[in-house]
């Protein structure tokens, strides 16, 4: 099974969540700006929240795909409750790229709103949400054959 992280973080705190990510399902994460160089079964694709909105640098790396992509699913952080699913699936069902509404979030130290935060509880989870992401897809593709 290929899979591959990409993340966009201005302050860290997502990149925090890519690591655990990646390292759960045994890759290793790359900034949105690394385009994919082949075909994979998962992406897990994570961006801050920036003012109630996904980076736009998350959008133009969607358009930009000209590889065949199996499953996206999301993470995201931010000070509020919001998260990049809604823009993402929004191109992704445009393209016709697969998303699942399975995406892992978690607040983001931002001035003196979640300080210490991602912390290890929630890297935690994140290395959880990776490996049963990886799972579904596993049995959503034995299911398939």
């Amino acid at each position: 099974m290929k899979i591959a992280v990409r993340y966009q973080s201005r302050s860290g705190n997502t990149r925090k969540i890519a690591d655990a990510i990646a390292n759960s399902v045994g890759v290793t994460p790359m900034d949105i700006s690394v385009p994919l160089g082949e075909d994979v079964d998962i992406l897990f694709l994570g961006g801050g929240v920036y003012a109630g909105k996904c980076d736009e640098s998350v959008e133009k790396f969607l358009r930009s795909l000209r590889v065949k992509v199996g499953m996206v699913y999301c993470f995201s952080t931010s000070s509020t409750y919001s998260t990049i699913l809604g823009p993402v699936k929004k191109i992704c069902e445009a393209r016709g790229i697969p998303i699942s509404d399975q995406e892992f979030h978690c607040p983001g130290s931002f001035l003196l709103l979640h300080r210490g935060r991602p912390n290890q509880e929630d890297l935690r989870k994140a290395d959880i949400f990776g490996t049963n992401c990886k799972v579904w897809a596993a049995v959503a593709t034995e299911s398939e054959s």
